[in-house]
This record gives C-alpha cells, structure tokens and sequence, in this order.
C-alpha cells in the first residue's frame, strides 16, 4: 500500500473514474439512501477552487500506478486550504477500512497544513458513519451541529405550495434567477447575507459555501459554475427600498443531478414576519420541477437553534435525516498526535 500527492487537474480519465468508484462505494455503505455520483464534470468538482485557494489531494494504491491501471484506489483525501483554515476529507474504500490507511491519509494532510503554517483545521462529518468515531479518536472537537432535512418532490402538495408561494405581505416580491443574480443586484445582496451573518451565532466554524461581499459573491458564482455546479436563485424584494429582504439559494450537481443542495436561506431580520422565508423556497420549488426533470430531491441544513426555517421547512414537506457535524483541531496538537513532527 502506498499513498501519493495526486492533482486531478492532470490525472488520467482512469484515474478521475477510480477515485469517482470509490467514492460511491464509501457512499454505499455509509449513506446508502444517497443518490451516486456520476462522472459528469467530476474532474472539475475536483480541481477548481475559490480564487486564492488551493485543494491538495492524495491517492492510497495497492502498489505503483494500480489506479493508473484501472485497479480500485483504496482511499482519497484532500486538504482545501483556506484563509486561516484548512478543510479536510478522507474517503477510505469499505474494504481497506480498519488498517490504518484513514490515519495515513489524514497524517498526509495534517503534515501539509503544519508545513504551511496552519494553525487549525476543520472537517464536516456525517451523523451515523464510522466517521465521527474516526475524528474523535484522533482529538476533533464538535465545534457545531446541523440536522439535514431532505424533501422528495413526489411528496410535495403542489397546491398547497402554490398557496405558500404568493402568501407574501403586501410591499414585497419575489423574483427568480437561474444560474445567479444580475450584476446590480450583487451589492445588495451580499448586504442582505451580512446583516443575517451578524444577527447569529453560526459556531466557531463556517464549512460550507457562502459569501458576504460583492467581490466573493462573483467570484463564488463563477466557480461554482466551472465545478458543475448549477446555481437557482430566488429573492424577496422589499418595494419601497428596492432592498433584498430574502434569498434563497439551490445548487443542483452535475455530478448528481437527482438530488439538488439547498444552501442558504435568510430573512434580513426587519423584514421577518411577512411570509418571505415559506414564499421564496416554495417559489424555488416550483422553478426547480420545470427546470431539472431528472431531479427528485432537495437536500438542506439547518441549526437546531434556527427554529422558524425549520418549521418551514416542515410546512414544505422536508424530512429530518441526518445529524451534519462540523469538527476542528489544532495542527499542532494533531502533528504530537499522530507523530508527524519528524523529517
């Protein structure tokens, strides 16, 4: 067995559809209600990173150029280096776990972040996978915990969505943009995201796409879309001032088209009590069943604190799944640890 520095920029097809193999085989048995990934943009999914950032990624092997070959990679991890923060996956094949190959992984990236002057490093990690075990064992503190819901569009009341989607006070209106907002709508929507930013406590960790500025909101568009990753947006505008006073956003992955990410959705706080929150998902719901055919589920997240989305999400119809925690450590304390701090 053998790990190496892998770039999947460069990579051979065979090796993008290994790595991709392995992946859905961990899925398999971890998550097996989750639709699998497709090679579609997989690559892509892979290597393209937020301007400056970088993601490092390693390939564990049998033997020397096995995945090359065609032969099954027996684990994948990668470190996104981020500000001051580095994100880190291990994905280790169901048939090599057990044997050490996670902690060589994750020593492999451990080792990357300290030579990089990281001072600490962050992991989202699923509830009821052998995976929290994992990161506890070697020293991760939960610094965060979510619960997924997820919505099957069979299920959905499109009537009764209906009702929802115009049940918005009078002064407000809600307007749709596939793949993201005009270009004069940024400031204001970046504005929108800050103020609801300030108004929470959303943990010592933040994992998860978001963006707070005009600059970082264009430039999160633009990867997103060089990832594969198509965006829907849905907002509510205040009349009077012509202000975002919701938003909504949907991520639906080429690499799985059948299951779409929700990832924020916020009420800027002097606009609550309208019905903008339950009008604008419900609104994306319907846009998303005439724009993604093959699509059949959303997926979403939300802190157990944020009570009033999670009671909309129920009145949509989502279902609580899974438990989505965010775990951190000190890089020191994992280099003593895993006794990284030799040549």
């Amino acid at each position: 067995m053998m790990v190496r520095e892998w770039d999947p920029r460069t990579a051979p097809s065979v090796e993008i559809e290994a790595v991709l193999a392995t992946l859905n085989a961990a899925q398999s048995v971890d998550l097996p209600d989750d639709p699998q990934w497709r090679i579609d943009a997989f690559r892509e999914y892979l290597a393209v990173t937020m301007p400056g950032e970088r993601r490092v990624c390693w390939l564990a092997e049998s033997s020397p150029g096995a995945a090359a070959r065609g032969e099954p990679v027996l684990g994948e991890a990668n470190i996104l280096l981020l500000g001051d923060i580095g994100v880190i996956e291990v994905c280790v094949h169901p048939k090599a776990r057990r044997g050490g190959l996670g902690r060589e992984l994750l020593g492999a990236a451990i080792r990357r972040a300290y030579s990089e002057g990281f001072a600490s490093i962050g992991v989202e990690v699923v509830g009821g996978t052998p995976a929290i075990d994992f990161y506890e064992h070697h020293g991760f503190r939960c610094a965060y915990v979510e619960i997924r819901n997820v919505l099957k569009l069979s299920s959905v009341d499109w009537m009764r969505l209906g009702e929802m989607a115009t049940g918005v006070g009078s002064g407000y209106h809600i307007e749709y943009y596939p793949g993201g907002p005009p270009e004069e709508l940024y400031e204001a929507y970046a504005e929108a995201k800050e103020i609801v930013r300030e108004s929470y406590d959303l943990g010592d960790l933040e994992l998860r796409p978001s963006s707070y500025d005009p600059n970082r909101l264009r430039a999160s568009l633009t990867t997103l879309h060089a990832r594969g990753l198509k965006p829907y947006i849905v907002l509510g505008i205040h009349e009077k001032t012509g202000k975002v006073a919701g938003l909504t956003e949907v991520v639906v992955p080429a690499q799985r088209p059948t299951r779409a990410d929700q990832y924020d959705t916020i009420v800027v706080p002097a606009h609550r009590g309208y019905g903008l929150g339950r009008a604008i998902k419900a609104r994306m719901l319907f846009e998303l069943r005439s724009s993604e055919p093959r699509l059949t589920e959303v997926q979403t997240w939300n802190a157990f604190e944020n009570e009033p989305m999670l009671k909309v999400n129920a009145e949509l119809g989502f279902l609580p799944d899974r438990q989505w925690r965010e775990y951190e450590a000190d890089v020191p304390d994992l280099v003593r640890l895993l006794n990284l701090a030799g040549p």
